[in-house]
């Protein structure tokens, strides 16, 4: 396998077409620009989109990094919000019962309804392990007698 050797010039100015083709003509491709400027105080920079996404509610980085396993705080928390969903009240309700019982998002706020309504799509992926588990079965026994 052919080895690829790398080099990194640093731009004083800019390059000139010529010079880009001098170093080209000796065999070297292009393969990155960098750029940068100076901004003003009080200026808003642009920044990019963060490369990597959190992991669904209920779920954290292993300590390995290498998989997804349960948080149990926020599993709770999951188990509740279904709790309350089930009882088939308005979101704000919802979200009323989640602050009453001390529930916080993961940014540690108070649950309101947007917020509510923005974990259905995570409450209806892990549904099916939600209502799978025991922790569920004692509380759905505890709903129907209540």
């Amino acid at each position: 396998m052919a080895q690829t050797e790398r080099m990194r010039q640093a731009a004083a100015d800019s390059l000139t077409l010529d010079e880009i083709q001098k170093i080209q003509n000796e065999g070297w491709r292009l393969i990155a620009v960098e750029w940068e400027r100076d901004v003003a105080d009080g200026e808003q920079i642009e920044k990019p989109a963060p490369e990597h996404e959190k992991p669904p509610f209920g779920l954290r980085v292993s300590t390995d990094c290498s998989t997804l396993i349960e948080d149990r705080g926020e599993n709770e928390t999951l188990l509740a919000m279904m709790e309350l969903i089930i009882q088939d009240g308005p979101y704000s309700s919802v979200a009323e019962g989640m602050n009453r019982r001390g529930y916080r998002t993961r940014e540690g706020l108070k649950w309101s309804p947007v917020s509510v309504f923005e974990m259905l799509p995570r409450l209806i992926e892990a549904g099916p392990r939600i209502f799978s588990s025991e922790n569920w079965r004692r509380r759905k026994t505890r709903i129907s007698a209540g």
